[in-house]
Formats: C-alpha cells, structure tokens, sequence
C-alpha cells in the first residue's frame, strides 16, 4: 500500500507535488482493455516529452534525420533504418527516465552509490544508443548529401 501525501516527509511532498503536473490517477491499476494500455503509454510519453529535455533534443534531431533522408531520396531500407535507430534512441531515453524515477522513488531523494551507478548505467545506455545512431547518420545521410551539395554547386 503506497503512504499517504501525510505520511511522506516535507521534502518529498515539495518534489512530489512539483513533479505530479501529469495526471497519474490510474497510474496504480492495472489496465482492463487495450484502449487503457495505450492511454497508459501516451501518459508516458507525455510525461517524458514535458519533462525531459534530452527527449526533446532526440525527438527533434530524429524529425530532422528523417525529414533529411526523404529529401535526399534514400530508399526504404535505409529510411528504416534510421527510423528503427531514432525508435532506439528514445526508448532508451524512456527506459532512462523509468529507471531514474524508481531509484529516486527507492532512495526517496536521498544519496546512495548503487542509485548513483543505476541512473549513471542508465545514461550510459542513452549515450552509446545515440553514438551509434550518429554513426548510422553519418554512413547512410553524410553520402547522398555531398552528392546533392557538389551537383548543385558544380
């Protein structure tokens, strides 16, 4: 049974309150169809796209990597693959952001060295994802782009 707003320390009700923008009233059901389920994942996104200023910057970086690849007419494999390795990116900055909310929700704000190496591994994962999500860039949009600059140029 989760404790009562009474029964959490001032510190926690301060960072609580901050932080419950998002309406979280079902967060504690299970869902009882389909429709629910998703209500729940579009709730998560929300709250991630509100929140979390890395998921911006990857969610708008990941547009423009899309949005570069239809205009260099990069075939649909390589359009997917981009695709699939934005989807990467911000499911492990989703994961990222679970994983910090629970060890904040564990150490209750407080310090301790495995939360510390958690939430570190956690950004670790975000930040290998993303390099490779560069290297991907670079072999499949850096190409076709020369190509378009120097005919165009030339």
């Amino acid at each position: 049974m989760s404790p009562t707003t009474q029964e959490l320390p001032q510190e926690t009700q301060r960072c609580s309150s901050a932080l419950a923008k998002p309406s979280r009233s079902l967060s504690w059901r299970v869902a009882s169809n389909l429709f629910v389920s998703f209500r729940y994942a579009w709730t998560g996104l929300s709250y991630a796209f509100q929140t979390q200023r890395n998921f911006r910057i990857h969610l708008f970086v990941g547009t423009i990597a899309i949005g570069l690849s239809v205009f260099l007419n990069l075939s649909r494999v390589e359009v997917a693959i981009i695709g699939l390795t934005i989807g990467a990116v911000l499911t492990m900055e989703l994961l990222n952001t679970a994983i910090e909310s629970v060890v904040d929700l564990t150490v209750r704000q407080t310090y301790h060295e495995l939360a510390k190496i958690a939430k570190d591994c956690a950004a670790g994962a975000v930040l290998i994802s993303a390099f490779a999500s560069v290297i991907v860039a670079c072999f499949l949009l850096i190409p076709p782009l020369i190509e378009r600059v120097q005919t165009s140029w030339f």
